[in-house]
């Protein structure tokens, strides 16, 4: 192409181009650098870098003598020996849940969670958190000792949604079983030392140390009530510790861990546990519940009547719109269940879950709460019964309910 020149102009020039080769070779010398040009860095060091004081001994090739470490620290050997007390009386529970298989139309278990306890008695009695085991359709316990680990299918005898603490049992040799030592909670100070064995995350016999940090704690349990005189600790608890046991420096059962205060769902220095003098005087109404005797406080009183559901708490209602109690789980056995109230289902098709029976009135009292609820209850003794008024499907349902005793 030519180019004239015009009065006024300047013509244009072509740029530069670089040759090919030149290229090229600025193209391998970027790739050999960059695949090359750690390995020559090396063997130039190899070659040109200090070589030491001569050559390499014999002796230097070998594993390096022991120090020997002497006496272990007196606390080191109190916490050993602690751990090796108290850890075959804490259990590792497996909960199960059946799901259906889509293509072979038959239903199979499968693990839903995990969670940890301890042996309450030489009868085979499991206790754990009610939260460990709630929406569970089975569970399995395993026993850790010097014989190795045992697996055994729990039954569950039964359980307090309100104190958040359920009995199981398994049917294992008497020798297998270790019942766990009880202390006391009630003369608890701040700042004694406490530890933790459970199955954080899956882990088997995990022990963690620490201090009771607060006294008399309040915390809310499955079923909204408050859980009061919880003991708040610093020993590490964090998802699957729920139900272990929180011991004293002498091995002794003081509280049951149950949860963590955490933004994050894990370990935040913040954990808390249910005293013992609760557990001592609830595990057996449970059993005595399971044999159909009539569970009492140490007093000789009554316990009131139970219903048998656990609620949604009232502020997820609220979020929700609605204004009633939403039944979340019901207890097997319980009034509830055997007037045919219906709770939350969850619907594998669609991975949600969708609503079942909302308690809107008892006795023609409204029912707005969890506290509304209970209040009722509270005026009524066993064998009494409520009529229950219930939105189910968007329809008023009226429900006979008899009341029994925990």
């Amino acid at each position: 192409m030519a180019y004239y020149s015009v009065p006024g102009n300047v013509p244009p020039r072509r740029p530069a181009q670089p040759p090919a080769i030149l290229v090229g070779l600025i193209l391998a010398v970027i790739l050999f650098a960059i695949f090359f040009g750690p390995y020559a860095l090396w063997v130039l060091w190899k070659r040109t870098g200090p070589t030491g004081t001569g050559e390499i001994p014999e002796a230097a090739a070998v594993p390096r003598a022991i120090t020997p470490r002497g006496s272990l620290a007196e606390d080191e050997s109190a916490t050993i020996a602690l751990y090796e007390q108290a850890a075959p009386s804490v259990v590792h529970i497996t909960t199960l849940t059946r799901r259906s298989n889509p293509f072979t139309l038959f239903t199979q278990e499968i693990e839903q969670g995990t969670g940890s306890g301890f042996v309450w008695d030489e009868y085979g009695h499991i206790v754990t958190n009610f939260h460990v085991i709630q929406k569970a359709n089975g569970a399995e316990v395993t026993l850790t000792d010097q014989h190795g680990q045992t697996t055994y299918r729990a039954a569950l005898v039964g359980g307090r949604p309100d104190k958040d603490l359920a009995v199981l049992r398994i049917d294992a040799p008497k020798s297998r079983l270790r019942p766990i030592p009880l202390g006391t909670s009630s003369d608890l100070k701040v700042g004694q030392k406490v530890f933790a064995i459970g199955n954080p995350f899956g882990l088997d016999q995990t022990l963690t140390t620490g201090v009771i940090s607060a006294l008399n704690r309040e915390i809310r349990s499955v079923s909204g009530e408050p859980i009061r005189g919880m003991i708040q600790t610093d020993a590490a608890i964090n998802p699957g510790n729920s139900g272990g046991p929180l011991l004293d420096s002498a091995g002794r059962l003081i509280g049951v861990n149950t949860a963590i205060y955490s933004p994050s769902g894990a370990y935040a220095g913040i954990g808390f546990a249910i005293p013992v003098d609760t557990v001592n005087e609830v595990v057996p109404q449970i059993i005595a519940r399971s044999r159909g005797e009539i569970a009492q406080q140490p007093t000789g009183r009554e316990l009131p009547p139970r219903l048998g559901i656990v609620g949604v708490p009232d502020q997820t209602a609220r979020r929700a719109g609605i204004e009633g109690v939403i039944i979340s789980d019901i207890q097997p056995g319980s009034p509830a269940d055997k007037a045919g109230l219906r709770p939350l289902q969850y619907d594998e098709e669609t991975g949600r879950y969708e609503l079942g029976d909302i308690i809107i009135a008892i006795n023609s009292q409204k029912v707005r709460t969890l506290e509304d609820l209970r209040r009722i209850l509270r005026q009524h003794k066993y064998g009494d019964v409520l009529t229950v008024q219930v939105l189910r499907s968007g329809k008023i349902v009226t429900v006979q309910v008899k009341l029994e005793p925990f």
